[in-house]
């Protein structure tokens, strides 16, 4: 089973995910940018789904610094946001992300869409 992180600071979008994923993956949640990354200093996760706007760390900064490891260079990471703007995306293509999803986020896509890149 695929490892799957995801990294939102919003619990109804934690619980909502988990009922999406749960079951076809092995989900594992973080509640902001500084716990996803203590979290992948020991585990390696096949596929990162993020938040962007979260206290503590945002998704951005989260980005940055997962892709400066050796070991996540090349791992997928989505961005799951409601930011929608270009200069946003535009900084998320310039920091490594794969791709930009836009909440509300449609539960039937999203497990297909993680299916494609892992």
């Amino acid at each position: 089973m695929k490892k799957v992180l995801y990294i939102d600071d919003a619990s109804s979008m934690r619980k909502l995910v988990t009922m999406v994923l749960g079951k076809d993956f092995d989900l594992t949640l973080a509640e902001n940018g500084q716990d996803a990354l203590d979290r992948i200093n020991s585990t390696q996760f096949d596929l990162i789904i993020s938040d962007i706007n979260m206290p503590v760390m945002d998704g951005l900064t989260f980005l940055k610094n997962a892709r400066a490891l050796e070991c996540y260079k090349f791992t997928p990471i989505l961005m799951m946001t409601t930011e929608a703007s270009a200069e946003m995306k535009a900084q998320g293509k310039l920091f490594g992300a794969t791709g930009w999803i836009v909440k509300p986020f449609d539960p039937d896509k999203l497990p297909g869409i993680i299916r494609k890149l892992v």
